[in-house]
């Protein structure tokens, strides 16, 4: 490619449609991630998820602290125990770097099943591909969770909806997150067969942990997992120094207006309202814009109302801030809109700031979660007014009943 080309290339923004670009800087950046992970031996979330499998066997409590062997506690369900057995008869290197590479290239295919046009899947890779980057230097599970909700929005357009519940049931029993899946209920052709897969899928992967402990085992850890997370969830409100949890909108207000007292049933139920109130365009429920919106609002949502939330959480919800933006008619507040969420919610942990920066402003008032806020609110209005129908997604435009 000629200076001129290359110079065409980059300023006509054509580079976010090139799919080698997106495939390298994907796969690319995970792997430089990782690399130094490994050498490092810095795994402990590696650590956390391989002895939920051997606590299993050992039938000890899954959620307890076991410094001899990690720092920090497990916070994933009996059945992710099933999940990680593989990766336990591996060593820690190879464990390691089959799971990020593998999260990632789930991620990958989930985001490469969307019905939308090829070349803007490869502009929400390459968009995505630095938040996918902070994710995997974690060795975070939070990719296979994100993958798993957009295959389920994937199948219920398809109206398969045995595998979309399939995969909305595997994220809600390894991580809470995924139940939010259920919001793509009223796309689902037959709502019956929905409803019948629910409970097939929610049986088996209850009792599937019992494969490898006993029955009454295994209730107590359903048990012990409930109070792991509510211990969690107080914990991360309560947090006053910890700044690495609560990026969400709640934990922007305990902290920009020193509230450390202030609770998350004070906004949560209200965003709850306010997303639900996007479905009285239900006349829209077969128009793939709506159903992208609402993709968009579900995956977002998610992590900004989580106090749960992390920087590496947001690989849920950064792809969605990419889907929205590159199916908006292009104009100057959009571009705007989103490079202010590129730049604070993407790059803000990252050396692009400046360490001030980062430790005494972005991180301190959990700002990571502004922009997603601010998109969030957006898609809200939006979908109101009707916009979506205005979405760039060429030729799909509607689902037949």
């Amino acid at each position: 490619m000629s200076e001129k080309r290359k110079k065409n290339w980059v300023l006509s923004g054509a580079f976010l449609f090139d799919r080698k670009l997106a495939n390298v800087l994907w796969f690319g950046f995970s792997l430089l991630a990782v690399i130094p992970e490994i050498i490092g031996h810095r795994i402990n979330n590696y650590l956390i998820y391989k002895y939920v499998y051997f606590h299993t066997l050992e039938k000890v409590n899954l959620y307890l602290e076991y410094h001899a062997v990690h720092e920090d506690t497990n916070h994933y369900g009996p059945f992710f125990s099933l999940i990680i057995a593989p990766f336990t008869a591996l060593p820690d290197w190879l464990g390691v770097f089959l799971w990020v590479m593998g999260g990632c290239a789930f991620l990958y295919y989930a985001i490469r099943k969307l019905p939308i046009d090829s070349k803007y899947q490869n502009a929400i890779l390459i968009l995505s591909a630095h938040e996918m980057m902070t994710a995997a230097s974690w060795l975070q599970v939070n990719p296979f969770i994100a993958g798993c909700i957009i295959l389920g929005f994937v199948f219920i357009n398809e109206g398969k909806e045995g595998k979309a519940l399939f995969f909305i049931l595997v994220a809600t029993f390894i991580k809470i997150y995924g139940i939010v899946g259920f919001a793509f209920f009223f796309f689902s052709k037959n709502k019956a067969r929905f409803i019948l897969w629910t409970v097939i899928w929610s049986a088996l992967f209850f009792v599937a942990p019992m494969i490898l402990a006993p029955p009454s085992f295994i209730l107590q850890c359903y048990k012990d997992w409930y109070e792991s997370l509510q211990f969690k969830a107080n914990k991360n409100a309560a947090a006053k120094t910890d700044d690495l949890q609560d990026i969400s909108v709640m934990g922007m207000i305990r902290r920009i207006f020193g509230l450390p007292g202030f609770r998350d049933i004070y906004v949560v139920p209200i965003a709850a309202i306010a997303f639900l109130s996007q479905y009285v365009q239900y006349k829209y429920f077969n128009d793939l814009r709506f159903r992208f919106y609402i993709l968009c609002s579900v995956l977002i949502f998610t992590v900004i109302f989580s106090n749960g939330s992390e920087n590496p959480t947001y690989i849920i919800a950064f792809p969605a801030v990419c889907i929205w933006y590159i199916i908006q008619p292009r104009s100057k507040w959009t571009n705007a809109i989103f490079i202010f969420a590129l730049l604070l919610t993407s790059f803000s942990y990252s050396d692009l700031f400046t360490p001030y920066l980062r430790e005494k402003i972005v991180r301190p008032y959990s700002l990571k979660a502004l922009p997603c806020f601010i998109i969030w609110l957006v898609i809200l209005i939006q979908v109101y007014k009707k916009q979506f129908l205005k979405a760039r997604l060429q030729d799909v435009k509607h689902i037949e009943a």
